[in-house]
């Protein structure tokens, strides 16, 4: 399984969430956020360029995570890290709604035969109870 979609809309932040949940119930390590993205140059620039992978389990099955990077100059990096997964959650924010690299993921994704797609609404908290 791994995280795919548009840059800046919460794929590692979620990444993250999913061990830290998983670590209350001891099928995982936590994993803070800013330890995911590793690379001298990720830290610097505050995004994700290289895909991640973890590990952690539920009750029923143990999984291999990648976290794939969501910008446009990174494309290989997802398709490669994508290549992996039989399933992808897309992260959307709520706040920007689908994006040009929402798209483009969900498009590799079928092509490379990431079978099932999960949305995550993401950046809920962010938006004005009006709207």
């Amino acid at each position: 399984v791994g995280t795919i979609g548009h840059i800046d809309h919460g794929k590692t932040t979620l990444t993250s969430a999913i061990t830290k949940y998983l670590a209350a119930k001891q099928k995982a390590k936590y994993i803070e956020y800013g330890k995911i993205d590793k690379a001298p140059e990720e830290k610097a620039r505050g995004i994700t360029i290289n895909t991640a992978t973890l590990e952690y389990e539920t009750d029923t099955r143990h999984y291999a995570h990648v976290d794939c990077p969501g910008h446009i100059d990174y494309v290989k990096n997802m398709i490669t890290g994508a290549a992996k997964m039989d399933a992808g959650i897309l992260v959307v924010s709520a706040v920007d709604g689908p994006m040009p690299q929402t798209k483009e993921h969900v498009l590799l994704c079928r092509q490379i035969g990431v079978g099932n797609i999960l949305i995550f609404l993401n950046k809920m908290d962010m938006i004005k109870e009006t709207e």
